[in-house]
């Protein structure tokens, strides 16, 4: 028996589709995450060419709280940051400043 045919997937392509990424913000900063979280982090769709700074501002992170940045471990200095864009996949994590004795 036959299956009746399926037309081919409409809307966006993947080359155009957002990403998944992973945010994880530490310490203070995660307060400032929405429910449900897992802990400290939680997943997020994003829009195509999503940049970290577009993150910090989605959710109001205070910019003098946003002191250490990595994405998938790798620092991402400041001047980076406006122009730094989310891939799929990707773990966002954000440090406030920390203090230590």
């Amino acid at each position: 028996m036959a299956l009746p045919s399926t037309p081919a997937a409409t809307g966006p392509s993947s080359a155009q589709a957002g990403a998944h990424i992973t945010l994880k913000l530490m310490a203070t900063l995660t307060d400032y995450l929405p429910q449900p979280r897992q802990g400290h982090q939680v997943q997020l769709d994003i829009a195509p060419g999503t940049t970290v700074q577009d993150v910090v501002e989605r959710f109001r992170l205070p910019w003098k709280l946003v002191h250490l940045v990595l994405v998938d471990g790798v620092y991402i200095y400041p001047d980076q940051r406006d122009s730094r864009v989310l891939q799929d996949g990707e773990t966002l994590a954000i440090w406030p400043p920390v203090a230590g004795g």
